[in-house]
């Protein structure tokens, strides 16, 4: 199985590019390219994060990247063929272990991304300080695994009603690029603009990273903890419609596309 599980992985990150590097750079330079957007639109903008004191580049990156790993998982996840797939008809194959390849290809490809990215910075620019770099890191681990659970619901629907699901995965990966906070911190926001992001898992989880990231900033109004009971709920629920809609699913379902 974990043989079954590391080919998949290394054919997933394969497939975007034929060659593995190529492919991670490609990565590295999508987030660089972000990154680069909203430093050049928050200095027009005069919006210097006066409420965080720390290296602006870091807190650029920790939303940014946050929402790279998040989005990115649930579009690898919600991309997986479902049970009349090609590759199912091979016996050792299963949805399992397809789930588990998108998944973890992306997380191999964003954890090198910002290894690479962090070491680059700290070498050429100035040496980085992380305040508690365990629990950054659990938030990214949070992103993923709260992307991975989304994509699952996405990837159950789409079967049933495939234009629907594949509008409400873009929807979904559109609005975030707004109400995941990446661009600001929610300690400073009013009340009654809290409410509008507060529904958002990742909001909680890139605020909450920015917590362990710097030493003056104390994240008040979100809560990992919130982040990691919705991610387990949405993965219980695409599991078992996933698990529903393979039993129900007919080589003729191609002909609804």
């Amino acid at each position: 199985m974990a043989e079954l599980v590391f080919h998949a992985v290394v054919r997933s990150i394969r497939s975007k590019h034929s060659n593995a590097v190529v492919s991670l750079l490609m990565n590295i330079l999508q987030v660089l390219v972000m990154v680069a957007a909203f430093y050049l639109m928050l200095s027009l903008m005069g919006a210097r994060v006066a409420k965080l004191r720390g290296d602006f580049f870091l807190f650029l990156l920790s939303g940014v990247f946050l929402f790279q790993c998040h989005i990115k998982t649930v579009s690898a996840i919600a991309g997986v063929g479902t049970g009349n797939n090609p590759m199912m008809l091979h016996s050792p194959m299963n949805m399992m272990v397809t789930l588990l390849a998108a998944g973890l290809s992306t997380l191999y490809t964003q954890v090198m991304s910002i290894m690479i990215i962090l070491f680059l910075y700290h070498v050429a620019v100035t040496p980085v300080v992380i305040e508690d770099p365990a629990g950054a890191s659990a938030m990214m681990f949070l992103a993923w695994f709260t992307g991975g659970g989304v994509g699952l619901v996405f990837l159950a629907i789409k079967p049933w009603f495939p234009t629907f699901a594949t509008i409400l995965n873009t929807v979904y990966r559109r609005m975030n690029m707004v109400f995941s906070g990446k661009m600001f911190v929610a300690n400073a926001l009013p009340p009654f603009m809290l409410v509008m992001f507060d529904w958002n898992p990742l909001f909680h989880i890139i605020d909450q990273c920015r917590g362990f990231v710097f030493r003056n900033y104390f994240p008040r109004v979100t809560s990992w903890e919130y982040a990691v009971w919705v991610g387990i709920v949405l993965l219980m629920i695409g599991l078992m419609a996933e698990f529903y809609t393979r039993r129900q699913v007919s080589q003729s379902w191609f002909a609804r596309r």
